[in-house]
């Protein structure tokens, strides 16, 4: 098991840094991609992890993805990367990439939300959910969107912890029940 205090304090160390050079969202877009090509490359994962390949081969396999990067790896992040090839912590590194973005949101007063609907949904209409979702959180609320047509019709909608639910499918259930109680 991993163990999330060592993701939690390198995620906030690269925070205060990033935040004193005023790049924390360029920062976080970057980690958020590296951290999502080493997902998602079985053999990367291998390279980096497995104790067969010496901290040069890893490193230099670091410096490789980072320069594929567009525009290359902000120095803050790179720093950051070499350091965890260095102390043989690159295991952590999508737990780190999750926290600081959820530190970053917190101290930028942001919060996630997904909204899921039956149909996509009009940009107008997407935008006066997010006012109103807005208004209920005081914070300000990026919406990722999804479309799953088993909701039948209406909107789902989670921002952060709370769930928000005006599906017809969960409306229809709430029905069902209420009339099994009869």
């Amino acid at each position: 098991m991993v163990n999330v205090s060592i993701a939690r304090r390198y995620a906030r160390a690269l925070l205060d840094v990033a935040s004193e050079a005023g790049s924390t969202d360029a920062v976080a877009e970057q980690l958020t991609a590296f951290a999502s090509v080493f997902a998602k490359n079985p053999e990367l994962t291998d390279v980096l992890l497995n104790p067969v390949y010496s901290r040069s081969q890893r490193r230099e396999v670091v410096e490789g993805v980072m320069k594929a990067l567009p525009g290359g790896a902000d120095p803050i992040l790179a720093s950051t990367l070499r350091l965890l090839v260095d102390r043989s912590r690159l295991n952590y590194l999508t737990d780190i990439a999750r926290l600081f973005g959820d530190m970053a949101d917190a101290r930028a007063g942001r919060v996630r939300g997904r909204v899921t609907t039956a149909a996509p949904m009009a940009a107008d209409a997407l935008a006066r959910l997010q006012q109103t979702l807005q208004q209920l959180t005081q914070r300000n609320v990026i919406l990722e969107t999804r479309v799953d047509p088993a909701l039948l019709g209406g909107v789902s909608a989670q921002v952060g912890s709370l769930l928000y639910d005006g599906s017809l499918r969960t409306q229809l259930e709430q029905m069902r029940r209420d009339l099994k109680q009869r």
